[in-house]
C-alpha cells in the first residue's frame, strides 16, 4: 500500500516511537517501522507528535486592539487582587469606539495565521455584542471563519461584555447574533448589578441556547469577591435545563477565594453539571485551585484569553508559551505535572468544546503537531514553534514552508 504522507520515527506522549502513516486525510496505521511508499515521508527523528492545540477561549475581535486601551485598564484590572475588574471593563469598552469589520478582519488574519504555524487547530472566538459593538465583530469573525475554514477551525461565541440588564438592547441584539452565524452563547453574569439581574443574566443566555441549540461559554466571577456566585448559578441551570456537558466557566476567579468547604461543594456541583473550566492564569492575579478541580473530577482548561489588549500586554497563541507560564503560575513542574498540563492545552480544551474525532489514533482525521523537542521538558522550556504541522493530512506547515 502506498500512503500519502508517512511521519516516520515519531515519538508519541507515551514514549513509543513508530511510523505514522496517512491517507485520505486519515490515519491509516501506526507501526513501529513500515517499508511502504508513500507520496511524501518526513523522519521527525523521535521528535514529540502530539494532537493538535486547541484553544477555548480568546477574545478574537479584541486582539492587538492595545495601543488604542486607556493606559490605566491594565492595572484596574489586575491590581487589588482584581476587586476593580469591573471598573477595568469599563474602561476597556472604550476601544469598540473604533470597530470597523474590515480592520477587525486586517488584525484577526495576522494572528490565526500565527495560531496555524503554531499548531492551533481550533479557536473558540469570543465577540462582543451590545449596543456600542452591534454585530460588527460578530460580522466580521463569521468572514474570518469562512477564509480559514480548512486552516484553523473558529466557533464564534456571543459575547455580551458589558452585561444584559444594565445595556438595554443587548438582549435582542444576542438574538440576531445567533442569527448572523454565532455558535455559542456567552455571558458575563457577574458584571450586572444585583444577584437577582446575575441570575436573569444567565436565564437569558439558556433561552437563546435552548432556542438555537448551542452550547454556552461564560466569563463567571472574574473579580477578587468570595461572595460572587455565578458559576454555581450558571452549573445548577445547566442541570436544570438539561444541558449537561454543553456548558463552560471561563475565569472563574473567585473560587480562588472560597472557603475550603464551600469549594468541595462548588467542584461537585461543577462536575455534576458537567461543567468545563477554562483558567487563563497569566492574565490575572486571581485563578481557579487547579489541581483541587481536577482532582474532584472536573474538566480544566488552560486558553490564551487575550492578546495585546486592554487586559494583558503580550501573546501569540503559542499554547506552549501559555503551558510555560502556567507551569510556573500554579506550581506545577514535576513530568506529572507537565502531562497535566499538556492535557489542559490539547484534550481536555478538545473535550470542552465537544470536538469530536480529535486525536492520535488509527481511523481519526490526521490532525497533529511535530514539536522541536523529545520531551514536554524541552517543549515547555524553549516553545518553539512546531517543526511540522499537519491538517486533515496535509502537511500545511514546516521549516521550508
Amino acid at each position: 500500500m502506498n500512503y500519502d504522507l508517512i511521519v516516520r520515527n515519531a515519538r508519541l506522549r507515551s514514549g513509543k516511537v513508530c511510523d505514522i502513516c496517512i491517507s485520505n486525510g486519515r490515519i491509516e496505521a501506526m507501526v513501529e517501522r513500515t517499508g511502504n511508499l508513500a507520496t511524501q515521508i518526513i523522519d521527525v527523528q523521535k521528535r514529540l507528535v502530539t494532537e493538535p492545540f486547541v484553544i477555548a477561549h480568546l477574545h478574537l475581535d479584541k486582539v492587538m486592539t492595545g495601543a488604542l486601551a486607556d493606559v490605566s485598564t491594565l492595572d484596574t484590572y489586575h491590581g487589588s487582587s482584581m476587586t476593580s475588574a469591573m471598573t477595568a471593563i469599563e474602561l476597556a469598552s472604550k476601544v469598540k469606539e473604533h470597530y470597523v469589520e474590515s480592520e477587525i478582519i486586517s488584525r484577526v488574519r495576522k494572528v490565526l495565521s500565527e495560531a496555524e504555524r503554531s499548531g492551533v487547530s481550533h479557536v473558540r472566538a469570543f465577540a462582543d455584542v451590545d449596543p456600542k459593538a452591534n454585530l460588527i465583530g460578530v460580522d466580521a469573525l463569521h468572514k474570518i471563519k469562512q477564509e480559514f475554514k480548512d486552516r484553523v477551525e473558529i466557533d464564534i461565541v456571543a459575547f455580551p461584555q458589558d452585561g444584559i440588564i444594565r445595556e438595554p438592547g443587548t438582549e435582542e441584539l444576542l438574538y440576531k447574533a445567533m442569527e448572523h452565524g454565532s455558535d455559542v452563547i456567552g455571558g458575563i453574569p457577574w458584571i450586572e448589578y444585583t444577584e437577582e439581574e446575575m441570575k436573569r443574566h444567565v436565564d437569558i443566555a439558556y433561552e437563546i441556547a435552548v432556542k438555537h441549540d448551542a452550547d454556552i461559554s461564560m466569563l463567571t466571577d472574574d473579580a477578587g469577591d468570595p461572595d460572587l456566585r455565578t458559576t454555581e448559578y450558571l452549573a445548577s441551570s445547566a442541570l436544570k435545563n438539561n444541558w449537561i456537558g454543553r456548558v463552560s466557566a471561563c475565569h472563574a476567579r473567585a473560587s480562588a477565594l472560597y472557603n475550603g468547604v464551600h469549594h468541595s461543594k462548588f467542584a461537585a456541583l461543577l462536575k455534576k453539571a458537567e461543567v468545563g473550566i477554562v483558567t487563563n492564569p497569566h492574565t490575572g492575579p486571581l485563578h481557579v485551585r487547579v489541581k483541587e478541580l481536577m482532582n474532584a473530577g472536573v474538566t480544566v482548561a488552560l486558553s490564551q484569553d487575550d492578546i495585546w489588549d486592554a487586559y494583558y500586554p503580550y501573546g501569540r497563541c503559542n499554547m506552549l508559551e501559555v503551558a510555560f507560564l502556567a507551569s510556573h503560575l500554579l506550581w506545577m513542574m514535576s513530568p506529572q505535572d507537565r502531562e497535566v498540563i499538556y492535557d489542559m492545552i490539547t484534550i481536555n480544551a478538545a473535550k470542552i468544546l465537544r470536538m469530536q474525532n480529535y486525536g492520535i489514533n488509527v481511523g481519526k482525521p490526521a490532525n497533529l503537531v511535530v514539536l522541536n523537542a523529545q520531551d514536554l521538558r524541552e517543549a515547555f522550556s524553549y516553545h518553539q514553534e512546531p517543526l511540522h504541522v499537519v491538517r486533515n493530512g496535509t502537511l500545511v506547515t514546516s521549516p521550508n514552508t
